[in-house]
C-alpha cells in the first residue's frame, strides 16, 4: 500500500516521493508553496502542513506523520478521511491564476512574486471553500486570524498573505472592500548574527569543496540565497574582486565584494569541477542548485558543530553586514553592498553591532570606584 510520508523539522515539511506519482503532483499543484528537489527526491515546504486537510487531495493513501522520531498515523485502519465535497474542487481555478499572472507579468513582477501571489490567494480560497468572486472582507479576516492562530504565522508572513489578496481583489476583481483592513503591527526582532571564531569552525569542518565555497559567497559577500544559487561564473570578476548580482530582489542588479580567500577557493574549485554556466548547477545540470538544497548545506554544517543558535543561511548575510559595520565601514556603503532600497533596513544593525558597545563597561564592574 503506497503511504504519503510528512517528515516535520521544526516548521518545515518534506515529503519524499517520486514526482511521477499523480495524487503527490495534485498536492504539490493545489496546495502550492512547495518546492521539489531532485537531489534528495522529496518535496520540501517552509511551514508545517497539516495532514487532514491534505487527506483531502490524497484520499486513497494513508499519511504517516514523522517528528522527533514520533509517528502518527492519519486515516488509517478503517478511520474516516474528513468530510469533503467528493470532488476535491479546486475554487481558485485556472482561470483566476491565469488573471492574476497576467495582471502581475504586465507590471513585470518576479516570477518568486508572481508564485508567491497565486499561492497566498489560492489557500485561502481553498480553506474557505469559495471562488474568490464571492468572498468578503469579513471572509478574509476571518482567514488571517485562522493562519495567526493555528499556525502562528509572524506578521511578516501575513503581510505578505494580505498583500496578495489585496492585489487580487483590487486589480483583478476590481473589488476595494479590503482598503480598509488593518495590517498586523510588524515584530521588531534583531538579526542573529555568528561570531567570527564560529564561521571559521563553519568553513574549516565543511569538506565539501562546492558546499564551503557556496558558505563562503554568501557570508563575504552578503548574498541573499537567492542570489547565491543564481550565480554564474561570469557573474564574479576575478580581477576586480567582486561579484555582479543580475536582478535582485526589487529586479535590481548591484555589485558587491568578495575576499580573497573566495578567489583563491574558486582557482580549486574551477580545476576540480568543470563549471561554464551556472556557478553552483543543480540537478540536472542546466538548472542552479535549488534554494533548498542551499539551505540544506548550512543547516547540516551548523549541526556538525553544534551550534545553538536560532540561525539560517540568511544568518551570514545578518552577519555580513554586522562585522563590517563593527570594523568601521560607512553605514551607506554597506547599505550599497546590501541592495536594500531605504538606509533604515541597514540601520538595524546598528543594534547588534558591539563596535561602540564594546568600551562601555557596566556599572557593576565601577561599583567599587568612588
Amino acid at each position: 500500500m503506497d503511504v504519503v510520508y510528512l517528515f516535520y523539522e521544526g516548521e518545515k515539511t518534506s515529503i519524499p516521493a517520486s514526482y511521477k506519482d499523480p495524487p503527490l503532483r495534485k498536492l504539490f499543484s493545489v496546495t502550492g508553496g512547495g518546492i521539489w528537489n531532485a537531489d534528495s527526491m522529496e518535496f520540501n515546504f517552509n511551514r508545517k502542513l497539516d495532514a487532514e486537510k491534505l487527506s483531502r487531495f490524497v484520499p486513497d493513501k494513508p499519511i504517516v506523520q514523522v517528528s522527533n522520531n514520533a509517528i502518527t498515523v492519519k486515516s488509517f485502519f478503517g478511520r474516516p478521511w474528513p468530510e469533503t465535497d467528493g470532488s476535491d474542487k479546486i475554487y481558485f481555478t485556472q482561470e483566476w491564476q491565469d488573471a492574476l499572472e497576467n495582471e502581475m507579468r504586465a507590471r513585470k513582477y518576479s516570477r518568486n512574486t508572481i508564485t508567491a501571489y497565486i499561492y497566498y490567494n489560492q489557500s485561502m480560497c481553498q480553506w474557505l471553500q469559495k471562488s474568490p468572486d464571492t468572498i468578503t472582507a469579513d471572509d478574509v479576516k476571518k482567514y488571517l486570524a485562522y493562519k495567526e492562530k493555528e499556525e502562528n504565522l509572524s506578521a511578516a508572513t501575513i503581510n505578505i498573505s494580505l498583500s496578495a489578496i489585496k492585489f487580487f481583489f483590487c486589480n483583478v476583481l476590481e473589488n476595494n472592500s479590503l482598503r480598509e483592513q488593518k495590517r498586523p503591527r510588524q515584530d521588531k526582532r534583531l538579526p542573529v548574527v555568528l561570531s567570527k571564531t564560529e564561521i571559521k569552525n563553519l568553513l574549516e569542518t565543511e569538506r565539501n569543496l562546492k558546499h564551503r565555497l557556496l558558505l563562503m559567497i554568501v557570508y563575504s559577500s552578503g548574498l541573499r540565497v537567492s542570489e547565491v544559487v543564481s550565480l554564474r561564473k561570469q557573474d564574479i570578476d576575478i580581477n576586480r574582486k567582486s561579484v555582479n548580482i543580475v536582478c535582485g530582489k526589487g529586479r535590481k542588479d548591484r555589485y558587491t565584494i568578495t575576499s580573497d580567500t573566495v578567489i583563491k577557493t574558486l582557482g580549486d574549485y574551477y580545476m576540480r569541477y568543470s563549471v561554464t554556466g551556472w556557478l553552483f548547477p543543480g540537478q540536472p545540470s542546466s538548472s542552479h542548485l535549488s534554494i533548498r538544497s542551499a539551505q540544506h548545506i548550512f543547516e547540516n554544517a551548523a549541526r556538525r558543530i553544534g551550534l545553538k543558535k536560532n540561525v539560517s543561511i540568511h544568518s551570514l548575510r545578518h552577519t555580513f553586514a554586522t562585522h563590517l559595520l563593527e570594523s568601521g565601514t560607512d553605514i551607506r556603503y554597506i547599505q550599497d553592498l546590501l541592495g536594500h532600497s531605504s538606509v533604515r533596513t541597514t540601520e538595524r544593525y546598528t543594534h547588534v553591532a558591539q563596535r561602540k558597545a564594546l568600551t562601555i563597561k557596566s556599572p557593576l564592574d565601577t561599583i567599587d570606584d568612588e
